[in-house]
């Protein structure tokens, strides 16, 4: 009923609508609600926007400045005219050094950003804000650098590092040949197991990934550069990413890893080297050495190639006369040179290579040293030293020694003591009671019943000595007859000096003495070459010191004259006795020596050029100021110095010299200079610079247990030392560059007294200081500007960049090595081969040049270098955390780590 009422309603409606209204009543009414919704549309959106503009205008007055928007803001910035940008020029507070900093930035944004950038754009604000930015990193690096005391970097730190890379190279040599002996290891295998070593002895850090992958290496170098920039450049300009990336890629691959390339070259350093001794001259017997010693073949065969190539050159010349002699020695040398050549890359192919100290002990007739000559040579002495260690004698060894040192430091005082006496002065009681403790301090050490070990020698000797202890004053003679008794019994038991002639220690003195050497290499260019010895066995004392005690009684009794000159011609397949040059002929003069004792006279020939003349002059007039107004040594001659009529002056010059210092007068004026003259003319060869090796030994040694392995030479000295910073450094290189620490400590104990003399001696007592100052003036502002115009004069000469080097040939490139290894070992000072041994010093060098020759490890010390540098620079920041964090993944490392972990496992399972 609801339904139908309401339907009913509703049709009653449309039909009155329609009548009243007609049919149009439906569009009407559609109309005026369209309109009726429409008009509250448009008043709400007209009253919302009159609200909306009043609300942002207030928010446009309050917080944001008036801006355009889109396309017209960015015409409005190209239009505007850009402020000028005031740079400080200032950057280190020393113009001298600010102006070349200047052109440095100035060239690198010219030629590294200029050229592409005005490709793009003509606003110089972009360039003024990266030098700004330059610059505020500079000033930063400056203000740093002022407030760092660089001493201990220069005096420490750097030969530290410098010797722990020394010291891996060595120990990663000895663990490829320890492997096998027949296998040569390659150069990757020396790599390899060069960065093993390292891991183990820095236990924390190994850096092969950076040194051999290309990859991580640029990865490396960015991460570092990142963290400088942090601490270099302002907050804004870090935060800046793009600027950040794109002055982080310029550093690192522009001018890092360039720099370190150069640095890592092997060619680079070898030439550098041959620069920084570009004075002196090429050592023919060097040259020699270092043909027979090398066994890489591409060295060879580009100095065989060179050979054959001015062989070809020199038999394409017409020559007469004159020239043909000097062009046929040229030849016969260069023949040489090449069979010498051929040989060794023969016997490298076959693998059949020879041990020459093996080969010397089975098969070769040794030389007869005598054991007084082995006991007053220092590099002899330490290997029979070693042989007595080895069979129990060397109380009887050291004994010996004492009583030497005792003898020199009784004679010293003695003298000092009657000095006194005629001055009037009295210390009688106290020299003497220091004698006395000193020669008891002996008897108890080596021949009381409580001496162990115990010198063993006759009872009536030993209680003969004792009384006179007992009863009379020491004298330097005291112990004489002992001594003379344990130098026969060391001469004439079979277990010492017989025996250690048949054993591997004394042909390894001979090879240190270079007494195992072919004669037919000896000689060398006038002033660095040994004369030629007249005597029949002349290679017995080719490198010995024979300090025989001639006292001036004798020597007054000596009578020399200069009886003929010899000619040497240079002949390469010469016999002992010739001296040999490269191509070059000098004069010998022969002369004969008359020597009368008591009961017997002495004659003999001795050969000496005019080279040891000079040397033996400047030794004794640098020894004795008052004879060089009195002694005057023959001038030398450049040209035309072997004209026979030159030649006879200067023989009758040089005997006029000889009879005016063999005078009675002269010797009685100077007593000492009769051991320089007997060295001089004795029957052995001269060998130039040589000193007096038993004055130099301490008066007591002691004997030591300590091993020199497991200790710092820099823990061993004491501190308050004033020469403690360079003995330091010295004693440290010599350790790792020679290998010292696998010698005796005698010889390294005689080593740091000769240091501490030299140093001394060249110094006195304000060798710090001097190395302070030394180190001020290396960071003065005036050294500092001549590296950044060197630096800027490399890269810009005349201010235009330079072009890139071209790669060179590889054969110049081995014959660099070669002339760069001839060079180190011409310079070596014969002192040094006296003091450690011919053979040391050569394997030393030798070691050093070699660790140079490998690219990846140079990168690894550059690295180590510039760690160093950073840490030192800013101490305050955590840069050691830092590089292990870089380094941490290290294949090397990881592999270290998990043996580490595989060792301790069983001891924690245990717990």
């Amino acid at each position: 009923m609801t339904s139908l009422s309401i339907w009913g309603w509703g049709s009653l409606g449309v039909v009155l609508s329609l009548i009243t209204f007609g049919p149009f009543v439906i569009f009407y009414l559609a109309f005026y609600i369209l309109c009726f919704v429409g008009g509250g549309f448009v008043v709400t959106l007209l009253f919302g926007k009159t609200n909306s503009e009043k609300y942002l205008e207030q928010c446009e007055h309050s917080f944001l400045p008036p801006t355009s928007t889109g396309i017209p803001k960015c015409l409005e910035e190209m239009k505007r005219e850009a402020g000028t940008i005031k740079i400080d020029r200032r950057l280190t507070g020393a113009n001298i050094i600010d102006e070349p900093l200047q052109q440095v930035i100035q060239f690198s944004l010219r030629d590294y950003v200029q050229y592409w950038y005005y490709t793009l754009s003509d606003d110089e604000s972009f360039l003024l804000e990266i030098r700004q930015t330059l610059q505020n990193a500079l000033i930063q690096f400056a203000t740093r650098s002022k407030e760092i005391d660089w001493q201990p970097y220069f005096t420490t730190r750097i030969v530290d590092d410098f010797g722990t890379h020394l010291r891996v190279f060595r120990k990663a040599q000895q663990k490829i040949t320890e492997k096998d002996d027949q296998v040569t290891g390659s150069a990757e295998d020396l790599v390899e197991t060069f960065f093993e070593v390292e891991v183990e002895m820095e236990k924390d850090v190994c850096r092969d990934l950076v040194c051999t992958s290309p990859k991580d290496e640029e990865g490396f170098l960015r991460d570092l550069c990142e963290v400088l920039l942090y601490l270099l450049l302002p907050p804004g300009d870090f935060q800046n990413k793009t600027m950040r990336y794109f002055v982080r890629e310029i550093l690192a691959q522009g001018i890092l890893l360039p720099l370190i390339n150069q640095l890592s070259d092997p060619d680079y350093i070898n030439q550098y080297i041959i620069w920084m001794i570009r004075e002196s001259n090429c050592n023919y017997e060097a040259f020699m050495n270092i043909i027979k010693l090398s066994d890489n073949i591409g060295e060879l065969e580009a100095v065989r190639d060179k050979a054959i190539e001015e062989l070809q050159y020199l038999r394409s010349l017409d020559t007469a006369g004159d020239d043909i002699n000097t062009i046929k020695n040229q030849i016969n040398s260069l023949l040489f040179v090449k069979k010498v050549c051929d040989s060794r890359i023969q016997r490298l192919q076959s693998g059949k290579e020879i041990n020459t100290v093996k080969l010397a002990a089975n098969f070769g007739k040794l030389c007869t040293v005598p054991l007084a000559s082995i006991l007053v040579d220092n590099v002899a002495l330490q290997f029979f030293m070693d042989y007595m260690q080895q069979t129990g004698g060397q109380a009887h060894l050291f004994f010996w020694m004492t009583v030497e040192g005792y003898r020199v430091t009784a004679q010293q005082q003695l003298q000092v003591l009657l000095s006194r006496q005629k001055d009037g002065k009295h210390q009688t009681n106290q020299t003497k009671g220091l004698l006395r403790a000193a020669a008891v301090g002996i008897y108890d050490q080596y021949l009381s019943e409580k001496a162990s070990p115990r010198v063993t020698v006759d009872d009536y000797l030993v209680a003969k000595l004792a009384d006179t202890l007992n009863h009379e004053d020491p004298t330097p003679e005291i112990f004489d007859d002992i001594q003379r008794k344990v130098y026969e019994l060391m001469l004439r038991d079979e277990r010492f000096y017989p025996s250690f002639r048949q054993n591997a220690l004394y042909v390894r003195m001979l090879a240190e003495l270079d007494m195992l050497k072919d004669p037919s290499f000896r000689g060398s260019d006038d002033g660095d070459g040994e004369s030629f010895n007249g005597s029949p066995t002349g290679s017995i004392n080719l490198s010995l010191d024979d300090l025989s005690n001639v006292s001036s009684d004798d020597l007054i009794q000596l009578h020399a004259y200069i009886s003929d000159t010899v000619y040497a011609d240079y002949d390469p397949y010469a016999v002992a006795g010739v001296c040999n040059d490269h191509g070059k002929t000098y004069a010998l003069y022969a002369i004969t020596v008359h020597r009368r004792n008591l009961n017997s006279e002495e004659m003999w020939k001795t050969y000496r050029r005019y080279s040891d003349f000079h040397d033996f002059h400047m030794r004794i007039t640098e020894q004795f100021e008052n004879l060089s107004s009195i002694l005057k040594l023959p001038g030398k001659k450049t040209f035309n110095n072997m004209d026979r009529d030159f030649l006879e002056k200067r023989k009758k010059d040089l005997n006029a010299y000889l009879q005016l210092l063999l005078t009675p007068e002269m010797m009685k004026a100077f007593p000492v200079l009769a051991h320089y003259v007997y060295d001089f003319l004795e029957n052995k060869a001269y060998s130039k610079g040589k000193g007096d090796f038993a004055r130099k030994m301490p008066p007591l040694i002691p004997k030591t247990d300590s091993d020199p392995e497991h200790c710092r030479v820099s823990a061993q000295l004491d501190d308050t030392v004033d020469d403690n910073i360079p003995l330091r450094v010295m004693l440290l290189l010599m350790d790792e560059v020679f290998d010292l620490k696998e010698r005796n400590q005698w010889l390294r104990r005689n080593i740091k007294n000769l240091l501490q003399q030299l140093i001394r001696a060249t110094y006195g007592d304000t060798i710090n200081r001097k190395i302070v100052d030394h180190v001020d003036w290396m960071t003065s502002p005036e050294q500092v500007a001549d590296l950044v115009k060197r630096f800027r004069d490399a890269f810009w000469p005349n201010g235009i960049l330079a072009e890139a080097v071209p790669c060179r040939d590889k054969a110049i490139r081995m014959r660099t090595r070669i002339a760069g290894k001839t060079k180190l070992l011409s310079i070596m000072p014969d002192e040094l081969k006296h003091i450690i041994g011919a053979e040391t010093t050569r394997k030393g060098i030798l070691r050093v040049f070699e660790m140079f020759q490998h690219n990846q490890l140079n990168r690894r010390m550059v690295y180590v270098f510039l760690e160093g540098f950073l840490e030192t620079l800013f101490p305050q920041y955590k840069f050691r955390e830092l590089f292990n964090k870089l380094h941490s993944r290290s294949m090397q490392m990881q592999k270290y780590k998990q043996k580490l972990q595989t060792s301790q496992a069983p001891s924690l399972q245990k717990r």
